[in-house]
């Protein structure tokens, strides 16, 4: 007897019964089966169960939705849970496109967001109302690196009758599983530490089946179905999640340390580095010492700083997404938050020089120079700096 080694790939958009009656009942969800690929293909119904395996290892009642996109998957979750007239507490800060779903399309549908900074429990508790039916977190924030108080905001979004979702992107299970401090949903953009070479696309909700429900409907109806071929990559990926974040995380910990006080660094942000103003939450949540591989950095100069700090990288690359084994460097405020105007950004905590710096596996030494250099010739430039 033997087994494929490698994930096989079905490719069919569509499977075949040997009776009307068979078709019907796998349809109708009474057994189990695969009828049409937008609702469960087995490719991509895997790699949901071996993301759940991950952040859920000893709980054989969490399962997993897998997307075509982590926006797909945030979408479904909050389209799925909240209905008009709900009201879902958010961060300021927050990635841009999750920051747009909320103040731009949820309020055509009657629901309300109440973003603030989500790491003052006080200020969580002061905003929660008789409409509040969810909080919604980041582990790690996209681009502020603020980590979340996951236990505290778990009592709050429970104790107002809502639930908890956490998108963990940033964290990965390897480094933080929010089930298991409260969390009802967790969510993950997969095209970014899961997949880890920049070649793939998709997302994943994980959770109980009561609060994944309604998840899986939203998919379905929606129509945001994971790819067979995306799904492959993105399991293939998952093989080596541990082993790509460990090392990417222990080279941006030296890279904080060594790049924190840089003259043409006006902050510096880490969750690692004791001056974090959540260095404790994360010691206390984080695994194994791990505290991510992101690293922002508010560059001098402001916009143009920031923007000549990435025109001098070498090494690293100005690119979109994070989370591969390649180094990648965005300006926040003309990229991934593009969506937010002056106003929002301050409120956010996003300079107009914010950078935000995915570390990859390639040499630490190499990287160090590279970002140095880059730096040194932003002081050496035509910028006008701001000190």
């Amino acid at each position: 007897m033997s087994r494929p080694l490698g994930l096989p790939v079905v490719r069919s958009s569509a499977f075949a019964f040997d009776t009307a009656h068979d078709y019907a009942e796998v349809l109708g969800g009474s057994v189990p089966g695969y009828s049409y690929s937008r609702i469960d293909n087995p490719t991509a119904v895997a790699f949901a169960e071996a993301v759940a395996a991950l952040e859920a290892p000893d709980a054989a009642d969490v399962g997993a939705e897998p997307f075509a996109s982590g926006m797909a998957a945030i979408s479904a979750t909050l389209l799925g849970h909240l209905e008009a007239g709900d009201e879902v507490i958010a961060p300021a800060a927050c990635y841009g496109g999750t920051w747009s779903l909320l103040t731009r399309w949820l309020p055509r549908w009657g629901i309300r967001p109440v973003l603030i900074d989500v790491t003052d429990a006080v200020a969580v508790r002061a905003a929660v109302t008789a409409r509040t039916r969810m909080i919604y977190a980041e582990t790690i924030a996209n681009p502020t690196l603020a980590v979340s108080d996951l236990p505290a905001l778990a009592q709050i979004a429970h104790q107002a009758g809502g639930r908890l979702v956490v998108d963990s992107t940033f964290a990965t299970p390897v480094i933080c599983r929010p089930l298991e401090y409260g969390a009802d949903l967790v969510l993950h953009s997969a095209t970014k530490f899961f997949g880890g070479h920049a070649d793939a696309t998709g997302g994943v909700v994980i959770g109980r089946s009561e609060h994944l429900g309604p998840v899986r409907e939203a998919r379905i109806d929606l129509g945001g179905c994971l790819a067979p071929d995306e799904a492959f990559l993105l399991h293939r990926g998952l093989q080596t999640v541990a082993l790509r974040v460990a090392r990417q995380s222990a080279t941006a910990a030296v890279l904080a340390d060594k790049l924190v006080g840089h003259p043409a660094v006006a902050r510096l942000r880490y969750p690692g580095l004791a001056s974090h103003p959540q260095h404790g939450t994360a010691r206390a949540l984080f695994r194994d010492g791990l505290f991510g591989s992101l690293i922002t950095m508010d560059i001098r100069a402001g916009r143009l700083g920031g923007m000549a700090f990435c025109d001098a990288l070498r090494t690293v690359a100005i690119a979109p997404s994070l989370g591969s084994v390649h180094s990648k460097v965005s300006h926040a405020a003309s990229t991934t938050h593009r969506q937010l105007g002056d106003a929002a950004l301050a409120a956010a905590g996003i300079s107009p020089g914010q950078v935000r710096l995915s570390v990859g596996v390639e040499d630490p030494e190499e990287l160090l120079a590279d970002l140095r250099q880059a730096l040194d010739a932003v002081l050496d430039g035509d910028v006008d700096l701001l000190v």
